[in-house]
């Protein structure tokens, strides 16, 4: 759809805090075995199972404080990190709560290094706490979760392009 789509990142936490302190890495592995399923359905999704020792990822708060860190720099550096993000997850298996991995991925963005700590800025957290309360308020229950404005409901889960395709034309076509 080219510039007539806009897509507005949104936090969504699947893991709101520190929990499950029984996880395992193995647990944590086996789990990732999941992704084999949209990797099957959509091949440019790159999802690999987990790989590393690092990790399990211990919450999902972490890793949208960066990316709002960063959104606050501009919309190009918001880019490069949430692209970071996914990639250093679902392809590189990096544990994406570790402040090692994620002031790395901040660096490789080619962002000041003194801005990192603009993470910790309460107001982040209000961000990220009220992004999550207005998608659960509009029916998400996990991610992926897309909502269309003007529409009713969330498409749910990680869906091959052809579905989001289809939803949009519907959506559009008055």
């Amino acid at each position: 759809m080219g510039d007539e789509l806009e897509v507005t990142w949104r936090s969504f936490l699947l893991r709101p805090a520190p929990s499950n302190p029984g996880r395992t890495l193995e647990d944590f592995k086996r789990y990732t075995r999941s992704w084999r399923n949209p990797q099957a359905e959509e091949a440019r999704a790159g999802f690999r199972e987990w790989s590393s020792d690092e990790g399990p990822p211990s919450h999902s708060v972490p890793p949208h404080r960066v990316a709002k860190a960063a959104e606050r720099i501009d919309a190009d550096a918001f880019e490069k990190v949430h692209d970071g993000l996914l990639d250093a997850y679902f392809r590189d298996s990096r544990d994406i709560t570790s402040d090692t991995v994620l002031e790395d991925i901040w660096l490789r963005a080619g962002l000041d290094p003194e801005r990192f700590a603009e993470r910790n800025d309460p107001t982040i957290d209000e961000a990220i706490q009220t992004e999550f309360q207005e998608a659960l308020s509009n029916g998400a229950a996990g991610a992926p979760a897309v909502r269309m404005e003007g529409a009713y409901g969330v498409l749910m889960g990680a869906q091959p392009t052809d579905v989001y395709r289809t939803w949009l034309g519907r959506a559009t076509s008055g």
